[in-house]
């Protein structure tokens, strides 16, 4: 018995570890005179025209869509809408430029509801809390950063071309039609052969390491940079500001409890999305900014997340 809860508890810390293992390789190949200065652009590349698509299709045709789910996918839905009013009004406020109101609201408005959430939340909350997690993920956290997402960043982003251009690259964006498809077909009742789904969870497997290390190959902790600023306040609306949000929304405001609750909340107090950074730094949206925020907010998040788990234990 106590070899099987060691087995278990070590299959899901694994992926934990896989986070800050790739992520300090990549950090390490800024130093290997071989690697090119622009190797995270290929691997940024990759994730984008590959594995997001891969994970789209495979599991957005499996998704049971009901009214019980408005909880853990308005984390996703209002956290973006929340992230953009407040650093938009900051920005207005304090004269900021386009380029660094997009990268906050962008990496500061999308949880890593995925890659750092997935293995924390069944470490936290076994099976039961996983399934909660994806809902959050796929018709949440996914859907938003493929559409809206994509619309933000290349709305602040310099060259957009205007609506017609903004357009153009959500239509375009390789993870928005793999949505597309993935959606007519979840409409359909349709799914791929069990062979086709292999080989996506595959390709999907790869987001993980490769987004990382392409992280890890911008991350540059400069004492003197003018970015630290920004980035604290970003963190401290991403760990602190939107998960108390949600408290406050669904606990207090809504009297909502129960697993599903506790689950949505511990969603919306992961670190910055990967893929959301990705997008900021392929827009020119502040790319130093957007590595620091993954590459200090996710090892920051895991001493945030346990004191919301306790909160939300013995509230």
């Amino acid at each position: 018995m106590a070899y099987l809860w060691a087995t278990n508890h070590f299959n899901r810390m694994d992926s934990i570890i896989l986070i800050f293992i790739c992520l300090f390789a990549g950090w390490g190949l800024q130093r290997v005179i071989t690697v090119p200065a622009n190797a995270h652009t290929a691997l940024n590349q990759f994730v984008i025209y590959i594995s997001l698509p891969a994970l789209s299709l495979f599991y957005i045709p499996k998704i049971q869509i009901s009214a019980g789910l408005l909880y853990p996918i308005g984390v996703a839905w209002l956290g973006f809408l929340l992230s953009w009013v407040f650093f938009a009004g900051l920005g207005r406020l304090f004269n900021w430029p386009k380029k660094l109101i997009g990268c906050l609201a962008i990496t500061a408005g999308f949880a890593n509801t995925s890659f750092v959430g997935f293995p924390v939340i069944e470490a936290l909350y076994g099976k039961e809390g996983l399934k909660t997690a994806i809902i959050v993920d796929q018709p949440g956290t996914f859907v938003v950063v493929s559409t809206f997402g994509i619309l933000l960043a290349a709305a602040y982003s310099k060259g957009s071309g205007g609506g017609s251009g903004i357009a153009r690259k959500i239509l375009l964006f390789p993870p928005f039609i793999a949505f597309v498809v993935a959606a007519c077909m979840n409409i359909f009742n349709y799914d791929f052969i069990d062979t086709v789904q292999s080989i996506f969870t595959r390709l999907g497997s790869t987001v993980t390491p490769v987004a990382l290390v392409a992280v890890g190959l911008q991350l540059k902790i400069e004492r003197k940079s003018r970015h630290w600023k920004f980035l604290w306040l970003g963190l401290f609306s991403k760990l602190i500001l939107m998960p108390l949000f949600f408290f406050i929304l669904y606990k207090i405001i809504l009297g909502a409890d129960g697993q599903m609750i506790d689950v949505s909340i511990m969603e919306a107090a992961m670190a910055p999305m990967i893929t959301a950074a990705i997008l900021a730094s392929a827009h020119g949206l502040k790319p130093r900014l957007a590595g620091m925020m993954i590459g200090i907010g996710i090892p920051l998040s895991f001493i945030t997340l346990a004191g919301w788990y306790f909160l939300l234990k013995y509230w």
